[in-house]
């Protein structure tokens, strides 16, 4: 068998591939590093209240979440790089929109169309990827490196963004963004190829407004859920509307001739359990990220630089693990290689249990690392599974679904968040504030693991028998 490792790209496609990941990187590197530095934004820019303020990561997550699927036909339909191109050119110009911007009306503005260039960038980066790159140890190796360096986009943004707020100021780190954006596009005009012309279609109309507004009432609806309550009138609205939109995309999509979105993709175990299983990993690493800041600021009493230098591990283990992926996937199938990466993250996401009031850094960084290999190596074992076995036609769309899961993840951190606060709720009578926080926190750790274990165990075992069946398929035919 061949060892994807030893397999060149040669020095245009290594050109490529950063572009393309470069791409990705800033849009991860985006929804984290301003986080850091929302309390500095609000004393600056004059919010209102901690809830307005939060629309400032709000405004960019939701239209990412909602436009993706439609981006990701657009790209089959009109051309890849042009639209690659276009979502650079504005993310790189609304990121210094709101490097200026001089209220909070402005910002939010500015942010909300960072995340409709990002909606565009994402899904047509991963098409253009897959098709540099042919199929097997190659193109393996280079989703390896593009789920590496997202996942350290968003571990960098955390240090980042408390090292450039504590030094300069928060609206550097918009202007990185900028000057990042700026190389990338250099990248995307000298040296990323369109190798598939645009072809003549109809644009599946009625199924983009049901998919986008679906896709927007269900992250809106997830967002609020943590903070409102579950059973508020605004979730509960958002909820509903988005089970009876997405209801309805599915019933336009069995009839469209040219759907936004083929139910015959949907349908292919492959992409249904390859998106399962980046459900469970990204939102499982997601919570337990949020769980170990908390951790690190509100237990441990760690200031924001020091939470972030306390991600240092997850971020070395997400490039080890990005590096590594392509062997393991060549050698053991991609299933083993999404078994193996949640059992890893379940195994480190559960050992966090053990986590004491008084801090022990030598196990926040094991325990950190271990969930940060195990979720890269999943992320691109179940990238390489849903983009696998496709017409070159249908790519665009592909990519949208296997970064799906990315957004829709966020069900992962509302969810461990609500149990952390019944748990701490719980025990506040009998104890102090802060070991109640813990209590909380170590309850979720338990949970998440043991998702992220039962994932494993599941996806493995379904995903081996899907491959198995699909290779008696061909040889049937």
């Amino acid at each position: 068998m061949t060892d994807a490792t030893q397999i060149p790209l040669g020095a245009r496609g290594w050109l490529v591939l950063l572009t393309l990941c470069g791409a990705t990187f800033i849009t991860g590197l985006d929804y984290s590093i301003i986080t850091v530095a929302l309390p500095e934004i609000g004393r600056d820019l004059g919010f209102a209240t901690p809830a307005a303020l939060q629309w400032v990561v709000t405004a960019c997550l939701l239209p990412t979440a909602a436009l993706m699927p439609l981006f990701g036909r657009l790209s089959d339909l009109t051309g890849r790089r042009r639209l690659f191109i276009a979502g650079v050119i504005a993310f790189t110009g609304f990121s210094l929109a709101a490097g200026l911007a001089a209220g909070p009306g402005l910002l939010i503005a500015a942010r909300a169309g960072q995340g409709i260039a990002a909606a565009a960038i994402g899904p047509t980066a991963l098409a253009l990827m897959t098709s540099a790159f042919p199929e097997g140890p190659q193109r393996t190796r280079a989703l390896g490196v593009n789920g590496a360096l997202l996942s350290l986009g968003f571990v960098i943004g955390t240090i980042g963004g408390g090292v450039v707020t504590s030094g300069l100021s928060w609206r550097w780190t918009m202007l990185i963004l900028f000057g990042m954006g700026l190389l990338v596009l250099l990248g995307a005009l000298t040296v990323v190829r369109d190798t598939r012309r645009s072809r003549s279609a109809r644009l599946d109309v009625p199924g983009a407004i049901l998919a986008s507004g679906g896709l927007f009432a269900l992250v809106y609806g997830i967002t609020t859920g943590g903070e409102k309550g579950w059973l508020s009138l605004p979730t509960l609205i958002s909820l509903v509307g988005a089970a009876v939109l997405l209801g309805g995309f599915l019933v336009v999509e069995a009839r469209h001739r040219e759907p936004l979105v083929p139910l015959r993709l949907l349908r292919r175990p492959t992409v249904k359990w390859g998106m399962t299983m980046g459900l469970v990993t990204f939102g499982m690493c997601g919570g337990a990220t949020l769980l170990l800041s908390i951790y690190m600021q509100q237990v441990v009493d760690w200031t924001a630089l020091q939470t972030g230098l306390g991600f240092a591990a997850e971020g070395v283990a997400a490039l080890v693990a990005g590096t590594m992926a392509a062997r393991l996937i060549s050698a053991r199938g991609a299933g083993a290689a999404i078994a193996l990466g949640l059992t890893v993250q379940g195994l480190g996401t559960t050992a966090m249990a053990l986590l004491p009031v008084d801090g022990n850094l030598t196990l926040l960084l094991g325990t950190s690392a271990a969930m940060g290999f195990g979720h890269v190596l999943a992320v691109v074992a179940a990238v390489t599974t849903i983009t696998s076995g496709l017409d070159e036609s249908d790519q665009g769309i592909a990519g949208s679904l296997a970064q799906m899961p990315t957004f829709i993840g966020a069900i992962g951190v509302a969810g461990l968040s609500a149990i952390v606060a019944a748990r701490a709720e719980a025990l506040a009578p009998t104890t102090t504030q802060v070991l109640a926080t813990l209590g909380g926190l170590h309850t979720a750790f338990l949970l998440a693991g043991a998702v992220a274990l039962s994932g494993a165990m599941v996806g493995g075992t379904v995903l081996h028998r899907s491959r198995a069946g699909e290779r008696e398929d061909v040889l049937a035919a």
